[in-house]
């Protein structure tokens, strides 16, 4: 999500009662955009998902999902967790429940996944990560609390780096992104976790939930049969931060947040190793020159910290709404600027973007959603940390 080191920085700037510096816009084309207020007073917002009739189902960091229908966000949560996670810090974290998604048989079934940070059940670890299945019940606006099913239990060594984003893939499997336990540098072992084909941390799995067990490995997983974590379908990852499919073509978007230099996004592909702690985007980390990059898959795009420290994945957009986006993945970072990749050949070209319709003030982007339509909305807050209720969603609309 955000940067470790980067904590000191933004209690020190809060308590003197200046602003973080704005960062530096990026060279190449803009686009002017609209954005609309459709939810506001929330705690942290940093994922969502719709249901098949347009209810969106909005999770906050702190513990509960919340339901707005019909631009109505109802005060009665569909599902609180706040009593199964780690007590969070008021001031900054970046555990928290950190990911929602409904099955693709939701209509049907009414199972939706979460994925959310619990006490630590192990000696030497700062808490564990838990992907969860849930029912709804009878009733469309909440969930069956007793219906949980504990999926995956992922023993984190520190605080940050926790990943936390889900989603189904066109080909029905549960894809869930990792980071790599936390700290900075990935100081996990000679080779670091994102390189350890025998831990999950830094890293996205591909799992299939219809199970009556805990979950099954799909077979044609990259690392089946050999000495690896099978649930891996790519590796190399340090924080990947938020991720989506694209809907015309499946491919998967991935941004990955960086050490001290770069920010970068990804197209994942199976099995790819995408160089972190080697590589720092497109730069030699560990060691710091001549590393080895035979083998390792380069980011689509890069930007420094002189334009933002920590990126935020979002998603191409395929809507209709907005004919100047078509095919354009819209990201952004969580110091709020809020950028494009556009493809020109085996390019990706970025580009500014610039909002009408924000507040005044800081305005952080945790996250972004895409509706039944492929229309787009970003999550964001105004407090640095996930328990003040300046949490805002809003909507992409035309200008």
């Amino acid at each position: 999500m955000k940067k470790f080191n980067f904590l000191i920085y933004m209690v020190f700037v809060l308590g003197m009662g200046c602003s973080a510096p704005s960062p530096k816009k990026a060279d190449g084309p803009a686009l002017s955009l609209k954005i609309q207020k459709i939810a506001d007073g929330l705690h942290s917002p940093v994922t969502a998902a719709f249901t098949p009739d347009g209810t969106m189902l909005i999770g906050e960091q702190t513990g509960q999902i919340r339901v707005l229908k019909d631009k109505d966000l109802l005060q009665v949560p569909f599902l609180d967790l706040q009593n199964k996670l780690v007590k969070l810090s008021g001031a900054y974290d970046e555990r928290g429940l950190l990911g929602i998604a409904l099955h693709p048989e939701y209509a049907s079934n009414k199972k939706f996944y979460v994925y959310y940070s619990a006490p630590a059940s192990e000696a030497g670890s700062d808490h564990q990560s838990v992907v969860s299945e849930f029912s709804t019940s009878s009733d469309p606006f909440k969930a069956d609390a007793a219906s949980e099913r504990v999926l995956l239990t992922i023993h984190q060594p520190e605080s940050n780096h926790n990943g936390g984003d889900l989603k189904f893939g066109p080909d029905g499997y549960l894809y869930i992104g990792l980071g790599d336990g936390g700290g900075a540098g990935d100081k996990h072992g000679e080779s670091g976790n994102g390189q350890n084909m025998n831990t999950l941390l830094g890293k996205i799995l591909r799992i299939d939930v219809n199970s009556d067990s805990s979950y099954k490995i799909p077979q044609d997983n990259p690392f089946v049969g050999k000495q690896a974590k099978p649930e891996i379908w790519a590796y190399g990852l340090r924080n990947p931060w938020r991720f989506s499919f694209d809907r015309k073509t499946g491919q998967l978007f991935a941004a990955d947040v960086g050490q001290n230099k770069f920010e970068e996004v990804n197209i994942i592909e199976k099995g790819g190793n995408y160089g972190w702690k080697i590589m720092e985007a497109t730069h030699c980390f560990d060691p710091e020159a001549d590393c080895k990059t035979e083998g390792l898959k380069l980011p689509i795009n890069e930007y420094e910290h002189e334009l933002g420290i920590s990126i935020t994945g979002g998603y191409i957009y395929n809507g209709a709404a907005i004919k100047e986006l078509s095919g354009k993945y819209i990201f952004g970072d969580w110091t709020g600027p809020l950028f494009f990749l556009e493809q020109k050949g085996q390019t990706w070209t970025r580009g500014n973007i610039e909002l009408t319709g924000k507040p005044t003030g800081d305005l952080k982007i945790l996250g972004f959603a895409e509706d039944n339509e492929a229309e787009l909305y970003v999550l964001t807050n105004q407090d640095v940390g996930p328990k003040g209720t300046k949490g805002a969603v809003y909507k992409f609309v035309n200008p």
